[in-house]
């Protein structure tokens, strides 16, 4: 007996041990072999601290840089992106930061950022916040030949034959922001109007009415949710991170968000489904678009091709947060530049004029708007909707000159490239249309300079989509007001994910 209870001690101890050793290579023995790695190949940034890293610092960094409003000035990334910042302020563009016992290190060089985009096979998305799946998975988390599989089987729901058919449904959901506003600004009068809710409100009616072809009502209650666990994710992110599975009053409340939001879409999907069996025509809508393409999939390679129904619900939960932020974040900064440089704003108008009158746009008549692309292409410069990009090494990779060890994320800083003035001249952070008027390609002389919807493979596959509702809402804007900052308008840029007027946006309306 004592010999068995030896063996049972020795045992117990063996594997405390072992699980002793694996906690202390996590916390301490790896992000310090990772960091020697990274110094020696030029990168500078704080010593490593014990598990927590750079988080305390993190925090009081993000907590000051929106604590208040800025004075008016397109130079956003002290605020927008204040971590970035701060760390290269210091430590210069060869810089890393401690999220936790895992590293970042920050990459700002176009050329590099195109290698590390290109090779998604390779530079795969940070497993990053524990809480981030829950908000969407779906094509834009998917990694490798997943990834590649619905890739494939969404993007017959973007082809430009479809997008054309989805303008009447951008028309519908504007003129319905359009008579909200009417209500408030009085006949030839002018009104303060905070625009960011009524955008808000319109984007979301779009993704409505184009992926599920129902009003925004019924998809109300989603984006409420929707726009809850992004706050709740992006502070958790702020912390340490927390198991998903201990009950603290975050997590709880976040396992309730996503029940409900997975209860509703699957309601919408489950309901379309049915009516697809009993016959009824398939809805040219992006739903159903991509419920088609998953069953021609099936019939001609085998169910295991296709997608499941909870996979389908992830794209759904992705149609509905993406398509709904970018557009809002995009034309919300479009109205404010605008407000602040009358002059294009004027040019705007004058061409829309031309091209529509007070009539309904038309999908040919939209691609023929020059100035207007000017400056849709200047805002998302200048105020980039998705402020940086993330990408993870699972495994030794290489990319330039550097060799990066597995487990060190990889930070590219879209709006920094966007601001830098090495690429973009010394009025780098200035509203300038005209840098765009002979189109993208001359802008940026074949440098992968402009990536507001990312590059490589993984570019964002709704970004003519995008482009064309923004497009679509401002030929009405323009057409039915004119618009400048209220006094009251504070200057707030604030990265929740997409980058937001952490105040609102308020201007004057006035009615033509």
């Amino acid at each position: 007996m004592d010999v068995f209870i030896s063996t049972v001690e020795i045992s117990c101890a063996a594997v405390a041990l072992i699980y002793l050793w694996k906690l202390l290579n996590w916390v301490w023995f790896t992000p310090k072999k990772l960091e020697k790695i990274l110094r020696q190949q030029g990168f500078n940034g704080n010593s490593y601290k014990l598990f927590y890293g750079d988080f305390k610092e993190i925090r009081s960094i993000a907590k000051e840089a929106v604590s208040k409003p800025m004075n008016f000035s397109n130079d956003i990334a002290p605020r927008a992106i204040p971590i970035y910042h701060q760390t290269c302020k210091r430590y210069g563009e060869k810089s890393f930061t401690w999220f936790g016992p895992k590293p970042a290190i920050n990459i700002t060089e176009p050329e590099m950022i195109r290698e590390i985009t290109s090779k998604n096979y390779v530079f795969l998305k940070p497993t990053g916040n524990p809480f981030g799946k829950m908000l969407a998975k779906g094509v834009a988390l998917y990694e490798t030949d997943k990834w590649a599989k619905h890739r494939k089987l969404i993007n017959p729901a973007f082809h430009v034959q479809k997008l054309k058919h989805m303008v009447p449904a951008f028309h519908v959901s504007t003129a319905d922001m359009l008579k909200k506003w009417d209500e408030l600004v009085p006949d030839g009068g002018s009104c303060e109007v905070d625009v960011w809710p009524g955008l808000q409100t319109m984007t979301s009616d779009v993704i409505s009415r184009t992926a599920f072809g129902s009003s925004y009502e019924e998809g109300t209650k989603i984006f409420q949710l929707q726009r809850e666990q992004v706050e709740r994710i992006i502070e958790a992110g702020r912390h340490m991170p927390v198991p998903g599975w201990l009950p603290t009053k975050n997590n709880r409340r976040l396992k309730e968000i996503v029940a409900e939001v997975e209860s509703r879409v699957l309601g919408i999907i489950n309901k379309r489904m049915k009516a697809m069996e009993a016959g009824e025509p398939s809805m040219d809508d992006l739903l159903g678009i991509l419920l088609e393409s998953n069953a021609k999939e099936m019939r001609e390679h085998g169910n295991a091709s296709g997608m499941t129904i909870e996979e389908v619900m992830e794209e759904c939960k992705v149609f509905y947060f993406a398509g709904q932020e970018t557009s809002a974040s995009l034309l919300v900064w479009t109205m404010i530049l605008l407000s602040k440089h009358q002059d294009w704003q004027d040019r705007a108008r004058d061409e829309v004029l031309q091209v529509f009158g007070k009539g309904k746009p038309d999908y040919q008549e939209l691609n023929q708007l020059k100035i207007m692309n000017m400056i849709l292409n200047e805002s998302l410069r200048v105020y980039t909707p998705g402020a940086t990009l993330g990408r993870f090494t699972h495994s030794e990779a290489n990319f330039g000159k550097y060799k990066i060890p597995a487990g060190v994320q990889l930070v590219l800083p879209v709006l920094a490239v966007h601001h830098d003035t090495r690429l973009w001249g010394d009025d780098a952070t200035s509203f300038k249309p005209e840098r765009f008027a002979e189109g993208v390609s001359k802008a940026t002389q074949g440098q992968p300079k402009f990536i507001p919807f990312g590059s490589g493979p993984r570019i964002c596959i709704g970004q003519n989509f995008a482009m064309l509702e923004a497009k679509l809402a401002m030929v009405m804007i323009l057409q039915n007001y004119s618009f400048k900052l209220s006094p009251s308008y504070a200057h707030a840029p604030h990265a929740l994910i997409t980058l937001q007027p952490q105040y609102g946006a308020h201007l004057i309306l006035t009615k033509l």
